[in-house]
């Protein structure tokens, strides 16, 4: 059985999944905005909300650096994690199953 989040595992899980579903929703806005469509309300949605969920992300994942004790390659790995599309939810995932966002014994 898996330990229990400590408030900045929470934290940084709640980030990682904001930051996954504003990445996903800006990349349905520009199919919309650049495909046959041609409409740019979901970027205007999106974009700004992403960028609000990015930084929250990072600040998230620097607080959890600190607060859970993670090694530097964690550290390292979550900050990297934010760039490319969909990738905060499965590193997420691996840190819960790992015992990252719990606090440490």
């Amino acid at each position: 059985m898996s330990r229990p989040l400590a408030p900045a595992g929470r934290l940084f899980a709640v980030a990682a999944f904001v930051e996954g579903f504003t990445w996903a929703g800006l990349l349905i806005g520009m199919a919309f905005k650049y495909g046959a469509v041609g409409n740019d309300l979901g970027v205007k949605i999106f974009g700004p909300l992403h960028g609000g969920a990015f930084l929250f992300y990072v600040v998230a994942t620097v607080l959890s650096a600190l607060r859970l004790r993670w090694p530097w390659w964690a550290t390292l790995l979550a900050v990297v994690a934010a760039v490319p599309p969909l990738v905060t939810v499965p590193l997420e995932m691996w840190f819960r199953r790992i015992g990252l966002l719990s606090a440490r014994s």
